[in-house]
């Protein structure tokens, strides 16, 4: 057994905290890394020490390895754990730990090479008949040989990044005639986002739904899956609401796609967590979409319906020690929702709304789990993802995780910026959503862009309101000395105590 006494965690916020907690849970002492802009953050003041490693930007802070590493001499450290986004999916940075002697909380650098690059993924499952969708299967860049492809497989067609996530380097392509270009786009973004502008092509699955499964696997060989998580409601090819178990999975279903994730693991030899991404058509086909080998965001939904604690498991697996229990001692209990509450404008193509949080308050309650790393009077950084807290709920069924989550959303109070509070409220009283028929288009064919504003008043309170502004208007008040030297006012009370608090 390789043990941890000192755990270092390369990350900050929310997921920072939440590592950290379960750390403190095990007996360890524990350390965190900050940026310049985050020295007053949570999980610093949360750590029993703390390093400043950089500026703000995260090139010169969060991904800097080499400053990480260094903290790790100095405070004598066994252990890191990346969380996950910044260094938790790079390679180079997972060798350097274990060649400084250190133990890494997360897979092989091997894993991660062979999975972090979607062609390679696709090869290394197929000897496990794991279902793919039809296209390519090595990176492209011949345009006319792609069109030819493209004509093969059929449109709509997709193209996508080899190297990357996130719906950088995608492009949907519907005809022939807007091939080229497309391509050319989808390479020229993959080249800056990752520096690599591999691409493959793919059929574009029209209507598709996101299932994810969770597993975890030793270093004894024994790998299981923790169920599904239904990711389809996103912005952007990124999710802002998930939920386990899926709704639309039969017990069928959910046992061969459980086991096809196994394989997926197996194939890469997977130590650690890790989570194993479907696309599910609308006959209930799924097909391996990629795999990613760290903590998924969203994983408190899975530690809701399981009982596990997955970063605890992270951390009994980095050590060495065989899992606890077998596939046939695992199964689902009750229902969990997580909404991602960012600090975004819905209303605005979801753009990032950043600012200082004037109010934040918590709601709290039976089933109510909020992950975040902020409080009152605490500023959004520009520097980072916009992401202020997962806010958990869960319940005996579905419609209790529902109406628990509906209960929340209105308890949490954010003002100071604009979040995607309203959206989610909109989304889990939705008709589609409730009835569980709906997939990744949800907001592009339910979510119109005026949905949240407030609805305009009737014909009675409009003709109220109008003989009330005209009594105003017509009062009479003696003006003071310091009034008449005023400038006069425009608009009303409340628009002006409104502009004056934002």
């Amino acid at each position: 057994m390789k043990k941890i006494t000192k755990l270092l965690v390369a990350n900050r916020g929310e997921i920072a905290l939440r590592v950290l907690r379960s750390a403190k849970e095990m007996g360890l002492q524990t350390v965190a890394i900050y940026s310049e802009a985050d020295r007053n953050a949570l999980h610093v003041r949360y750590a029993d020490e703390a390093v400043c490693v950089g500026p703000p930007a995260s090139k010169d802070s969060y991904l800097r390895g080499d400053k990480i590493l260094e903290v790790c001499r100095q405070l004598g450290v066994d252990a890191i754990h990346p969380g996950y986004g910044f260094l938790s999916e790079n390679a180079e940075f997972a060798r350097m730990v274990t060649e400084a002697g250190l133990i890494f909380v997360g897979p092989s650098p091997e894993a991660m090479n062979l999975m972090g690059d979607k062609l390679s993924a696709k090869q290394a499952v197929k000897a496990y008949n794991i279902p793919l969708v039809p296209g390519t299967d090595e990176a492209i860049s011949d345009v006319e040989e792609a069109k030819r492809i493209a004509a093969t497989v059929g449109f709509p067609i997709l193209i996508k990044a080899s190297a990357g996530g996130g719906g950088k380097g995608m492009r949907i392509v519907n005809s022939a005639e807007d091939f080229e270009e497309q391509m050319q786009l989808a390479i020229n973004e993959a080249t800056s986002a990752f520096g690599d502008g591999s691409v493959f092509i793919e059929k574009f699955v029209t209507g598709p739904r996101h299932i994810e499964i969770q597993v975890l696997g030793d270093e004894h060989g024994n790998i299981v899956h923790l169920f599904e998580r239904e990711c389809s409601i996103q912005r952007r090819h990124q999710k802002v609401i998930e939920e386990a178990p899926s709704s639309v999975l039969t017990p069928e279903l959910r046992a061969e796609m459980g086991r096809c994730a196994v394989d997926v693991a197996r194939a890469c030899n997977y130590t650690g967590a890790g989570t194993v991404e479907f696309l599910l058509d609308d006959q209930h086909n799924f097909y391996f979409l990629e795999m990613n080998t760290r903590l998924q965001v969203e994983h408190p939904v899975t530690e809701q319906i399981t009982g596990l604690d997955l970063v605890k498991e992270q951390i009994k697996v980095a050590q060495g020690l065989p899992l606890a229990f077998a596939q046939e001692d695992l199964s689902i209990t009750g229902h969990a929702l997580e909404l991602r509450v960012y600090a975004e404008d819905p209303q605005n193509n979801f753009l990032p709304d950043i600012g200082t949080l004037t109010t934040y308050v918590r709601p709290q309650g039976p089933g109510v789990r909020v992950d975040d790393g902020f409080e009152q009077g605490m500023e959004i950084p520009i520097y980072y993802d916009p992401m202020i807290a997962k806010l958990v709920t869960f319940g005996a069924t579905r419609e209790e995780a529902i109406a628990r989550m509906l209960r929340a959303i209105d308890e949490y109070q954010i003002t100071g910026i604009e979040t995607t509070l309203g959206f989610g409220r909109y989304v889990l009283q939705h008709p589609a959503f409730v009835s569980g028929n709906f997939d990744t288009n949800f907001i592009r064919d339910h979510f119109p862009a005026d949905a949240l504003k407030p609805a305009a008043p009737d014909e009675a309170t409009a003709r109220l309101a109008a003989v009330l502004t005209a009594m105003l208007l017509t009062e009479k008040k003696p003006a003071t000395p310091a009034a008449a030297d005023a400038p006069a006012a425009t608009g009303s009370a409340w628009k002006r105590n409104r502009l004056g608090a934002r």
